[in-house]
C-alpha cells in the first residue's frame, strides 16, 4: 500500500527548544513537494497550541494551524461526552487558554485534566489533585511522557506525575496523547488515511514508534532529541525504520521499496 502521509513529532525531532535540528525544515518542504500529507503530533502540554504555532513559524517551518494536533482536542471531546463541565486543569497558565468553555475549578469537580508544571510540580499541587480524585474526580492525562530533551539535558515529563497520583489512588489516568489509540485514530481521521498508508516520525520508542504501531501505522525512530540507544533495547519494541534524524527521511522514503 503507498504511503500517504506522515505524522511527524516536533520536540526533539524538529527542534529541540528553539534550535531546529538542522535539516529540518528543509526536509519537511522535500516531503510536501512528494504529495505527502502532513501532520505535526505533539504531546508537548508545556506550551497552548497558539505557542507551538507560533514557534514552528518563528523556527521556518510553515504549518497550518489543522496541521497541528495536541492532545486537548481529545480531552475536550471527553469532557464533553461524559457531561464534565467542572475541571480541575493542572498545567501552566497558557495551555489553559486551550479549554476554552470548560470551568475551571478547585472544589467540586468532575475531572481533574493534568498537563505538565515543570517546576512547579509539589507536594501541595499534587496533594490536592490527589483529594479531588480520590474524591470522585476522573484523571485525565493529556500525556504520560517519561521525559524530555531540554538544552540543559534530560528532564522530568508529567509522566511520573500523573504515575504518582494513580498509585496513590488506584486508579488508571485516561490518558488522550501519544500513544492512546484515540489520538491516533483522530489524526487519521482528519487526514483521510487507513493506518497502513501512514507512518509516525518521532523520537521517543514508546510514545511515539510503540504508539502508533500498535495503531496499525509505521514507527520511524530518530535518533535525535530524547533517544538512547538503551532506552530502546529495554523497551522490546522493534521500530519498522531507525535513521540518525529526520534528515534521512527523503531518502528513507526513496530508497525503501516498503514505502512504494
Amino acid at each position: 500500500m503507498t504511503l500517504g502521509g506522515l505524522l511527524i513529532d516536533l520536540d526533539g525531532v524538529l527542534y529541540v527548544e528553539d534550535e531546529p535540528i538542522e535539516g529540518s525544515a528543509e526536509t519537511v518542504a522535500a516531503i510536501r513537494d512528494r504529495g505527502l500529507t502532513c501532520r505535526f503530533v505533539t504531546n508537548t502540554t508545556s506550551r497552548s497550541r497558539r505557542q507551538i504555532l507560533e514557534r514552528l513559524g518563528r523556527l521556518g517551518f510553515e504549518v497550518a494551524p489543522e496541521e497541528l494536533i495536541t492532545p486537548a482536542a481529545l480531552a475536550r471531546a471527553r469532557c464533553a461526552d461524559a457531561g464534565h463541565s467542572r475541571v480541575a486543569l493542572v498545567m501552566n497558565e497558557q495551555v489553559k487558554e486551550d479549554f476554552e468553555g470548560l470551568t475551571e475549578a478547585d472544589e467540586d469537580v468532575d475531572a481533574v485534566i493534568m498537563g505538565d508544571l515543570g517546576e512547579a510540580f509539589g507536594f501541595p499541587i499534587l496533594n490536592q489533585t490527589f483529594r479531588q480524585v480520590m474524591d470522585g474526580a476522573e484523571l485525565i492525562a493529556l500525556q504520560k511522557n517519561r521525559f524530555w530533551m531540554t538544552p540543559e539535558g534530560l528532564a522530568l515529563d508529567a509522566g511520573p506525575f500523573v504515575a504518582a497520583i494513580e498509585y496513590a489512588t488506584g486508579r488508571e489516568a485516561l490518558v488522550v496523547g501519544k500513544p492512546a489509540a484515540a489520538f491516533f485514530e483522530l489524526v487519521l481521521e482528519g487526514m483521510g488515511l487507513e493506518p497502513g498508508r501512514a507512518a509516525m516520525v518521532g523520537d521517543d520508542v514508546e510514545t511515539d514508534v510503540g504508539g502508533a504501531i500498535e495503531a496499525g501505522l509505521s514507527g520511524i525512530l530518530v535518533r535525535t532529541g530524547k533517544y538512547r540507544r538503551e532506552f530502546v533495547e529495554r523497551s522490546g519494541i522493534e521500530p519498522t525504520a531507525t535513521i540518525d534524524s529526520i534528515a534521512r527521511l527523503t531518502a528513507l522514503l526513496a530508497d525503501d521499496a516498503r514505502w512504494r
